[in-house]
């Protein structure tokens, strides 16, 4: 090299040592490799978190609050099929729309019961599993959201493990391509928080 080129002394670049060179690199690999898993949750997200058990029969659908646009179609439709001859609305902010819709839907009064003091998820389960061994119930089909069919199934199995829940979620809003961008995206990325926050709080594991 030159000697017009060369640093003069104390000039240099500061040399590292080799540990912290490894300590850059796996701090730097760490990073990228978080910083792909982040992009492929956030773009992938719509098909991580959904839970669907398939076509099954219970004693009944416990439909969660939340949104009844979406959900009390899904549990009327699943009602007509015969899966379940019973639906339980849970949740105090929208349960008279949801009993509503599902009146409109053409399920019988009979055929509804209301749960009316939850405001959580874990409130859901812990509120509706009464109701369920009320009427001498071992089963249901717990409907809800796509993107918080997870962690609601997940949260009745912890709160009644000796009874058995099925996840038949609605798909409302799922395919569409602007789904990041509005309402719909914004669910999604709070609820892998919440997810973290059941595990944490209650023990129960996203998986």
């Amino acid at each position: 090299m030159p000697s017009w080129l060369k640093f003069p002394a104390g000039l240099g670049l500061p040399q590292l040592s080799r540990r912290r060179k490894r300590l850059l690199f796996w701090a730097g690999s760490g990073l990228f490799v978080g910083w792909l898993a982040a992009v492929y949750v956030y773009y992938s997200s719509p098909w991580l978190l959904p839970v669907d058990s398939g076509k099954c029969r219970a004693g009944a659908i416990v439909l969660l609050g939340g949104d009844a646009l979406g959900r009390a179609p899904r549990a009327a439709e699943l009602f007509h099929a015969g899966e379940a001859p019973l639906i339980i609305v849970s949740g105090d902010g929208d349960y008279a729309d949801a009993a509503h819709r599902l009146r409109q839907a053409g399920v019988p009064e009979s055929a509804i019961r209301l749960e009316k003091l939850s405001g959580s998820t874990m409130q859901n389960a812990r509120f509706s599993v009464p109701l369920l061994r009320a009427e001498g119930l071992t089963n249901a089909i717990i409907v809800t959201s796509w993107f918080h069919s997870r962690r609601a199934v997940h949260t009745f199995r912890k709160v009644a493990p000796d009874l058995q829940f099925y996840s038949r979620p609605s798909y409302w809003g799922i395919y569409r391509s602007d789904w990041a961008r509005n309402d719909i995206g914004r669910h999604i990325r709070i609820e892998y928080v919440k997810l973290l926050g059941y595990w944490a709080r209650y023990g129960i594991p996203p998986w």
